[in-house]
């Protein structure tokens, strides 16, 4: 498995999602592709109860991180990724559980794409886009308004956090103004450099 500063990462960022996110995109032979098929099954077999996900190999002891980078939201992305590539529904279902995750758990103190709130709202846009489910439609929408709603006041107040890096696009306010834009045409939507 690969390591990333001596963790073996499940997540989007850094990890298992994120290389099996890549490879779906490529042409792999029938060997790769069940390859591609057992790491997913294998994340989703060890996945915690909740329906969250380690954040490595080794922390499977925390069910914590509710982030594109670490946890459901990333991997969703994933599992959506590979129920189109492969029509397959249990990848489909994984998706779906994962979501729920992100729903219940995903109103994080971050705006950005990586670690905050506007990352955790393209789950409910990439099953949107799959599905055609207007609850995942209607699930970013109401991420999107908690955002455009609270986050200035929420801020300012300390009580949310802009960002480590307050104007990036993984990290800041970009993150937030990209999921704005894509809320203007949903079915168009995809997490910004990662989905294609």
């Amino acid at each position: 498995m690969f390591e990333w500063y001596g963790e073996k990462y499940w997540g989007a960022a850094h990890g298992l999602a994120g290389i099996v996110h890549v490879l779906m995109e490529f042409e792999l032979t029938p060997d790769e592709l069940e390859d591609v098929k057992g790491t997913l099954r294998y994340m989703i077999r060890n996945r915690f109860p909740s329906g969250n996900y380690p954040a490595s190999e080794d922390d499977k002891g925390r069910d914590v991180l509710v982030h594109w980078c670490h946890g459901a939201p990333g991997i969703a992305l994933t599992l959506v990724k590979a129920a189109e590539v492969f029509g397959d529904k249990e990848f489909l279902k994984a998706a779906m559980d994962a979501a729920e995750v992100v729903w219940n758990r995903g109103l994080l103190k971050r705006v950005g794409i990586c670690h905050g709130i506007s990352g955790n709202a393209y789950v409910f846009l990439s099953l949107y886009r799959l599905t055609g489910i207007v609850e995942y439609l209607y699930r970013a929408k109401a991420f999107a308004c908690f955002l455009l709603d609270r986050a200035p006041m929420l801020m300012a107040r300390g009580e949310m956090h802009g960002g480590d890096n307050v104007f990036s696009l993984f990290e800041g306010m970009a993150g937030m103004a990209h999921l704005f834009l894509d809320m203007v045409q949903p079915v168009n939507a995809r997490f910004p450099a990662y989905d294609f």
